[in-house]
């Protein structure tokens, strides 16, 4: 469903692009679709992506009807950055750390929000925004803020639990989530300085706390420097098979289970699992144009791609991968018995 409100024929190139989007696998260029298509051509494209102004509203109008919410919900916050290499002239690229890449990039930065059900560990993406501080001034984090306070109060989304990368354990949003009686589970980096002696010794490293057996099954009570006097976190030591280890920081002290902390920490990986997707699936990363506006509308054209395929791919009971798998397999049986190429042996 959309509330864009454009003419019919605008409407169409949007809905056609976002058909070829959905449908193409390595090629996934405005040439290739005006090539390909016998309505529009590249140049049409063209002037839509950079003239149009699709919000990121939009999506939220599409995905909501899909969502099975759950009053013990989880709202997930991450960034995504898509490598521009050797694009150094499109608006809004600047160095960023990739996750992916695991080194600073040339890219555009994405601020996504997802929406998981505990109960049935389902993802929807309900909200995102563009990084693009030297136009609007807003960091990440005020980003992240931003969509925060829309799914509360605008949305009015039924969720308990925050989840984020360390990048946003600041202050700003550990203490806006607590205003908002919200929990929250976050990694602190290696180097975040606390105390767990009440401030009769000086903040350290949180990797140089001692633990005792019993800490580090149940917990310990911390503050965090800089954060008020008084103010506490629960801490958390999780150590995975692979010997990394991660501190997990939660403003809910009633929490006493390690185990149960490690749980509530591997809902944050369905983003990752999101942006996997979106990068694989719908060629989010591809689009070739300099202008911001069209890097903007081409984005807004791929998460409407991958609400369209998690809504096939759970009626199914299938994977989006294993979706768009099919497209190939429906091709591969149509050659096979009505083949474009007939071989023949020389």
């Amino acid at each position: 469903m959309t509330t864009w409100t454009q003419s019919k024929k605008k409407v169409n190139l949007f809905s056609d692009y976002c058909q070829f989007l959905l449908s193409s696998f390595t090629n996934w260029t405005q040439t290739y679709f005006g090539d390909q298509s016998e309505k529009w051509s590249h140049d049409q494209l063209n002037r839509f992506l950079r003239n149009e102004n699709i919000p990121s509203s939009e999506l939220w109008q599409s995905v909501q009807d899909d969502i099975e919410f759950d009053d013990q919900g989880h709202i997930a916050f991450d960034d995504v950055v898509l490598p521009k290499p050797h694009a150094k002239k499109i608006e809004a690229l600047r160095p960023q750390w990739s996750g992916s890449d695991k080194k600073v990039v040339d890219g555009i930065g994405i601020v996504t929000c997802l929406y998981v059900n505990p109960k049935t560990q389902e993802y929807w993406i309900i909200d995102y925004r563009i990084y693009d501080k030297d136009h609007d001034g807003k960091t990440k984090i005020d980003h992240l803020l931003d969509m925060l306070q829309n799914a509360v109060f605008k949305k009015q989304l039924p969720f308990r639990t925050v989840l984020m990368d360390s990048w946003y354990a600041s202050m700003q949003v550990m203490k806006a989530i607590e205003k908002l009686s919200k929990i929250y589970y976050v990694p602190l980096k290696r180097n975040r300085l606390v105390n767990d002696t009440d401030g009769v010794e000086p903040h350290q490293q949180v990797q140089k706390l001692s633990w005792t057996q019993t800490e580090t099954q149940h917990g310990k009570h911390v503050h965090i420097k800089k954060f008020p006097k008084g103010h506490q976190v629960k801490l958390f030591r999780l150590v995975s098979s692979n010997g990394r280890t991660e501190y997990i920081a939660t403003n809910d002290l009633s929490q006493s289970d390690a185990d149960a902390t490690r749980q509530e920490c591997r809902v944050r990986w369905k983003i990752e699992q999101l942006h996997r997707e979106i990068k694989q699936v719908t060629g989010i990363g591809k689009c070739q144009c300099r202008k911001l506006r069209a890097q903007r509308n081409h984005i807004a054209c791929c998460f409407q791609v991958w609400v369209c395929l998690k809504r096939v791919a759970r009626k199914h009971g299938k994977t989006i991968y294993e979706l768009k798998q099919s497209l190939l397999d429906d091709y591969m049986r149509f050659q096979l018995s009505n083949p474009s190429i007939i071989f023949k042996n020389a």
